[in-house]
């Protein structure tokens, strides 16, 4: 791995923080004890992670070389030019090491039968078919590009494979092609399987095979085909047409992403230099965008998708999500809840809950009332059905989407588009603020009150990733929270009002203050000669004020453990500036998507639940909520999911000053936190 140079005695540089992150993922490509399509699946997230890197935080860098700033105080005391120079030379070698990781991996899948194969390996048993595949479904869905002088280069779509073709004709001219790689088409093709052996051939090597149908009217003497690929900024650009609606907006924006600046080339390092040159003239490249010689395939975030082949034995074992204890799903979930608050902790727990809980209050005749955020929902949405189908029936039903949720605003659009034709409330946020926080309350008529039921998670409402993400989902009828709660929605709408809350903590208004002061109360108790302590778990801390804030505390004497899954530009077991904090990382099966905030306060600790990591972004410039957590049996199920989190000695990375992803190894019992967490909610069924 490599391990870049500290440039400032009390941070790490965010961007390069992030692709140590994303060296932990490379990681567990390379763990032999990985099952070894999860392997494969590992990588393909490594590269769908740096696709998006490059879109969002190289582009940002860049723009900030373009404007002629130096940008050292956003970027941690670093030159934007250097760090540009820094990411290229990191990613470089991330990019070589996962090549080695696959071709290993490769030969492994041979060891079980599993060919995964190139054009000049079909076997003449597979011509039949492949010929059959290419005329019936690929050459229909082709896009090819002849190049000359003359004509303009269109827009490559962003991050979309190219084959780029060079045809030496027989009067020794040059003629330049590009074909597309269509989406549409699986990118892995199962071929018939023969003596017990299966066989996949990648779609880019089917068009290889078949470049000769292709370009059949060219008189050439040679073809060769290179893989290509451009990543463009993602940065939405608003129009001030004052005649178009927000969502319209959003919309043009999310089209004209298709032709943003670029600001990444990667190339088959294979390629003629005289191909390469004439590529990157006619794309307008140069040497402020990141070159990256790759290998022979790019978009390697499509091993996601690697087939399975029915081959159980090379996939991680699949968990059944479980029931919670003393919540059935059965019955009225409403009457369980007003009893007792009761936690969600996916995908240990089945989501099914989340589900539920608005479908009965669709259908229950006093339920008046139903307000939710809404920040990224699944392609189909059963919460989006729910509160539909709430509406259909006469509900009052307020959502607030956020438009802006990178990556998926256009599914968004059209969910929103879709709810606003059924009578939904929309309501689309805060001006200059993303509303992140994950929030429902309900309005029960019963007797002749109104009582309010809803929850508050740490993570989207959305079936896909509930069961592949970790996250926390508080169910309540805790008045005086949802009361809070209800006032946020109430922000929504009056924004120019700005509430205050009993219970809650919310963003972009109180939570720097609120930490802060929960902080200060554990410095002060150690200053006092009493216990002080913080465990932090979140996604990410890139905030240098929240920072400093930590450092404070460790001077002070208070102990701090985080479980930081992602940026984490803290510095621990520093002497003399962070000596008392320890900071691991845990990439696993999972994402770690949970954040949890306990403030030790004299050994009565303070536990909330939260949708903010430590970032400038979600404490200042987004709509955020923590949630205090006041039942105790739940407190404890916290704090004890916390400690086998903190124990994990099989997938917890040390973070440090190094920054070389050491795995923490020692002589305790074997923990493997995502196995342990799952068996100790077994446990809680059967006590």
């Amino acid at each position: 791995m490599t391990k870049p140079e500290k440039h400032n005695n009390s941070y790490i540089n965010r961007e390069v923080s992030w692709l140590q992150f994303n060296a932990r993922v490379l990681q567990e490509a390379a763990d032999e004890t990985v099952p070894l399509i999860e392997r494969l699946r590992f990588l393909g997230i490594f590269s769908n992670n740096l696709d998006e890197f490059f879109k969002v935080r190289y582009a940002t860098v860049k723009r900030i070389v373009q404007a002629g700033k130096g940008g050292k105080s956003e970027l941690g005391g670093m030159k934007s030019q250097e760090l540009l120079e820094i990411i290229t030379k990191i990613v470089i070698e991330q990019q070589s090491e996962s090549l080695e990781i696959l071709s290993n991996i490769k030969l492994k899948l041979r060891d079980e039968n599993i060919f995964v194969i190139d054009e000049t390996q079909i076997l003449d048993f597979h011509h039949d078919f492949l010929k059959n595949y290419f005329i019936q479904k690929v050459s229909p869905a082709l896009v090819t590009i002849i190049l000359n002088d003359l004509v303009q280069l269109p827009n490559l779509k962003d991050s979309a494979a190219y084959l780029a073709v060079r045809m030496v004709l027989k009067d020794d001219k040059k003629q330049y092609a590009l074909i597309e790689i269509p989406k549409s088409i699986n990118r892995f093709i199962e071929l018939p399987q023969k003596d017990g052996k299966d066989y996949i051939i990648m779609l880019d090597d089917l068009l290889r095979y078949f470049l000769n149908d292709i370009f059949n009217i060219f008189l050439y003497e040679r073809i060769s085909a290179h893989m290509i690929k451009i990543t463009r900024d993602a940065e939405l650009d608003f129009e001030s047409d004052l005649s178009k609606s927000f969502i319209e907006k959003i919309s043009d924006s999310v089209k004209h992403r298709e032709t943003g600046q670029p600001v990444r080339f990667v190339y088959d390092k294979t390629i003629d230099t005289e191909t390469l040159e004439y590529l990157m003239s006619k794309m307008g490249i140069d040497s402020a965008d990141s070159i990256i010689p790759g290998g022979r395939y790019h978009n390697r975030r499509d091993y996601m998708g690697f087939p399975s082949l029915g081959r159980q034995d090379l996939l991680y074992k699949k968990i059944t999500p479980l029931p919670v204890k003393g919540l059935p799903l059965e019955g009225s979930i409403f009457e369980e809840i007003s009893k007792k608050d009761h936690l969600i902790f996916a995908p240990y727990h089945t989501f099914s809950y989340v589900v539920k809980f608005l479908r009965e209050a669709a259908l229950d005749l006093n339920v008046k009332t139903i307000k939710i955020t809404i920040y990224r929902l699944a392609e189909i949405s059963h919460i989006a059905s729910s509160l539909i189908n709430a509406a259909i029936n006469g509900k009052s039903v307020t959502v607030s989407i956020e438009l802006q949720a990178r990556f998926d605003e256009q599914a968004n659009i059209d969910y929103a588009q879709q709810m606003e034709e059924e009578g939904i409330h929309l309501v689309f946020g805060v001006q200059g603020l993303k509303v992140h926080s994950k929030m429902c309350v309900i309005e029960r008529e019963e007797g002749k009150k109104l009582k309010r039921y809803g929850f508050v998670s740490t993570g989207n409402f959305n079936e896909s990733t509930a069961k592949i993400y970790t996250d926390y989902t508080l169910f309540t009828a805790n008045q005086s929270i949802l009361k809070d709660i209800n006032k946020v929605f109430a922000f929504f709408e009056t924004n120019y009002q700005i509430f205050k809350y009993k219970h809650i903590i919310t963003s972009p208004h109180y939570t720097q203050k609120a930490l802060f002061n929960l902080i200060d109360n554990e410095i002060y108790n150690v200053k006092s000669g009493k216990p002080g302590y913080i465990r932090l778990k979140m996604n990410s801390i890139s905030s240098y004020v929240m920072v400093d804030k930590l450092y404070e505390a460790s001077n002070a004497g208070v102990k701090i453990q985080m479980i930081v899954r992602g940026i984490c530009c803290l510095i621990p077991g520093i002497k003399g500036m962070s000596e008392n904090i320890e900071v691991i990382s845990i990439v696993d099966k999972f994402l770690e998507h949970t954040r949890l905030y306990v403030f030790g306060n004299n050994n009565l600790p303070k536990v909330y639940i939260s949708s903010a990591d430590w970032m400038t972004r979600n404490i200042d410039n987004r709509v955020e909520v923590s949630c205090p957590i006041y039942d105790e049996d739940i407190k404890q199920e916290l704090l004890d999911t916390f400690d086998i989190c903190w124990n994990d000695n099989v997938k917890a990375r040390l973070l440090n000053e190094s920054q070389n992803n050491e795995y923490r190894k020692n002589d305790k019992k074997k923990t493997r936190a995502q196995l342990d967490i799952y068996n100790y909610y077994l446990k809680k069924l059967k006590n």
